[in-house]
């Protein structure tokens, strides 16, 4: 076939990984635009609750996913004796601690873990003194499933009561596992308004709708690139014998 002073000349090798590479290409840009609008929808619907008022529990959540990105507020008493501090936690430049307290809801035995804030490193092995206020009182904070490290070992999913007060990270899973009560499917990042507590600042991290937008369109040049080597590789000089 000719095109002019150019003829084509079909090639097996080339035309199967065209057939394969352009598809892929495209099918992961169209991916990665998805995941862009997954990231708008999910920066809109995190707008809309944070201005939405506290919500009150007072009892066992069943499902988690209506509540993210929102303000609750609950009333009961903190639990000191199953306190625990996340190692590793950066404020400012400095190391140190998230305290987690378990708090009981009035009138029910239900626990929902209030991360009442962080507090500084006090010395290789040392863990800090804090209190907490006793009695009956009112935590309001925004909602929060925290998830493991990327990876796990399979052990420290059994055996987190091994950690005793100092765990390297936190998941609701493994304090419910280790709990004689039911605890609440997320943790509380106390207010900073709240008078109780500790330092508190809970950053808020933009969703990344760019660059998913960017590396779609990586994926799209690549099979634009891909089809223009292929015609490189395939077009010759008519004298060449091309046909």
């Amino acid at each position: 076939m000719r095109f002019g002073e150019f003829g084509f000349r079909f090639r097996l090798w080339p035309t199967l990984l065209l057939a394969v590479a352009v598809p892929l290409f495209l099918a992961l840009g169209f991916w990665q635009l998805e995941r862009a609008e997954q990231k708008r929808e999910q920066a809109n619907t995190a707008s809309e609750r944070s201005a939405l008022p506290p919500l009150r529990i007072d009892s066992l959540v069943a499902d988690v996913a209506p509540l993210r990105y929102r303000r609750v507020q609950v009333e009961g008493v903190l639990e000191p004796q199953r306190q625990i501090f996340i190692e590793n936690r950066r404020e400012g430049g400095r190391s140190g601690f998230h305290v987690i307290t378990p708090l009981r809801i009035a009138g029910s035995d239900v626990r929902v873990l209030v991360n009442g804030g962080w507090v500084p490193d006090v010395g290789p092995g040392l863990l800090p003194s804090v209190e907490v206020p006793s009695g009956t009182i009112e935590v309001t904070g925004e909602v929060s499933t925290p998830s493991p490290p990327a990876l796990v070992l399979e052990r420290e999913n059994r055996g987190a009561t091994a950690w005793g007060k100092r765990w390297p990270y936190l998941t609701v899973e493994l304090f419910a596992a280790g709990a004689p009560y039911p605890v609440q499917p997320f943790v509380i990042l106390q207010s900073p308004a709240d008078p109780t507590g500790f330092q508190r600042h809970w950053p808020k991290e933009p969703p990344k709708e760019g660059m998913h937008i960017g590396y779609a369109l990586q994926w799209f040049a690549f099979a634009l690139i891909a089809s223009v080597l292929y015609l490189r590789l395939s077009l010759g000089s008519a004298k060449d014998g091309a046909t």
